[in-house]
C-alpha cells in the first residue's frame, strides 16, 4: 500500500490490518492500494494508473444521490420501498455500496455484506468520508460487514429476518466505460467465483418478503431460476423473487 502525505502511524496500522506493506511511492506494476487525502483507492499500475474508490458525494454517484426521487428509482420499487414502508434490506453483494446508498437515501436500513477484505476497506473508507461530508443521515442507515454472504445469511434470525435480500453479482457484457474499468479491477483481485445457485438459494430461504437480483437486461436469470416478475430498465433489470407465503 502506498500512502503519501498521510498520517504515517495511522497508515501503517491500516496497512497492517489488511496484511500488506506500506510504501512511500506506487509500485511499477500490479495492483496496489493508494491512500491520500482523498481517501483510499484500489489502483493498477500504468500510464496513467487505473484507480477506483468508493465516493458517495462526488462525481456521478454524488449527482445521482443529490437528485430528488430516489423512491421512484426502479431499485427502490423492486425492493418494496413505498410510503412509510422502509424494509430492512441486506445487500449481500455490496461492492462499493452504490446501490445500498440509494436504498438508504430512500429510507431503508441496509446491511452491506462484502467478502473481499480490500473492497470492504474501500467501502468503509467511502462511508466514513460521506459521513464527514454531510451524508450522516444516510450512512447511519448503512451497516457494512466483511463476510461471506451465504454463511452470513444462514445464521439464525429467530423472529426478525431481513425483509429483502438484494443481489448484484458481477456480470459480463457491455457496460459503461467507467463501470468496465471498475469491473476489470475487481476481477484482477482474483476472488473465487461466487456459487450463484447457493447464494440465490440461501437468499430465498432467508428473506421474509423477497429477493431482488440486478441483472443486465439481456442476461439470463441468476442460476437460471425464473423470477416472479421483473422491472426493466434501459441497460439493467431487477428480477424479483417473492418469498412470503401468507
Amino acid at each position: 500500500m502506498a500512502a503519501p502525505h498521510t498520517d504515517r502511524a495511522a497508515a501503517r496500522s491500516f496497512a497492517r490490518s489488511l496484511g500488506t506493506e506500506l510504501f512511500e511511492t506506487a509500485p511499477a506494476a500490479g495492483l496496489y492500494l493508494w491512500l491520500d487525502t482523498d481517501g483510499l483507492a484500489l489502483c493498477r499500475a500504468g500510464r496513467p494508473p487505473m484507480c477506483m474508490r468508493a465516493d458517495f458525494t462526488r462525481g456521478a454517484q454524488g449527482y445521482r444521490n443529490a437528485r430528488p426521487g430516489q423512491r421512484r428509482e426502479a431499485i427502490a420499487r423492486a425492493c418494496g420501498i413505498r410510503g412509510d414502508h422502509c424494509p430492512w434490506i441486506v445487500d449481500a453483494t455490496a461492492g462499493l455500496g452504490r446501490d445500498a446508498f440509494v436504498l438508504a437515501t430512500a429510507g431503508a436500513s441496509v446491511t452491506l455484506l462484502e467478502r473481499s477484505a480490500v473492497v470492504h476497506a474501500l467501502l468503509v473508507d467511502g462511508l466514513q468520508r460521506a459521513t464527514a461530508g454531510g451524508a450522516a443521515d444516510r450512512t447511519a442507515r448503512m451497516d457494512p460487514h466483511h463476510a461471506d454472504a451465504v454463511e452470513w445469511l444462514a445464521q439464525d434470525f429467530r423472529d426478525n429476518p431481513p425483509a429483502v435480500v438484494y443481489l448484484d453479482p458481477m456480470y459480463s457484457g457491455q457496460r459503461r466505460a467507467a463501470a468496465g474499468k471498475e469491473l476489470a479491477l475487481l476481477q484482477a483481485l482474483s476472488m473465487p467465483a461466487t456459487d450463484e445457485s447457493a447464494l440465490l438459494r440461501q437468499a430465498r430461504a432467508t428473506a421474509l418478503d423477497r429477493v431482488v437480483v440486478k441483472r443486465h437486461r439481456h442476461a439470463r436469470p441468476l442460476a437460471d431460476q425464473p423470477p416472479d416478475y421483473h422491472l426493466p430498465g434501459r441497460s439493467t433489470r431487477f428480477d424479483v423473487y417473492r418469498t412470503r407465503t401468507d
